[in-house]
């Protein structure tokens, strides 16, 4: 999954954000619209990391999300 899919389904990842970074509140998440750099910046304030570890957890989140989220157009064909 990269950040354009996450944009696209920023409405559905939201409970995924907020369970991921509980710190975060709901307008927290509403103000971040669904950027990366401002997810970033909110994870810097709110858990105290460097930029360098927020980058670094956001990529992982969405290399994660990319796994449960399957995109039908992503499976493997079910054709004999």
């Amino acid at each position: 999954m990269n950040w354009t899919v996450v944009e696209g389904e920023w409405a559905e990842l939201t409970g995924e954000l907020k369970a991921r970074w509980a710190r975060l509140t709901d307008h927290d998440v509403e103000l971040l619209d669904a950027k990366r750099e401002r997810l970033v910046g909110k994870i810097v304030q709110r858990y105290g990391v460097l930029k360098d570890e927020a980058e670094k957890q956001v990529d992982e989140w969405i290399q994660k999300m990319g796994g449960h989220r399957a995109h039908p157009e992503e499976l493997p064909s079910q054709r004999p």
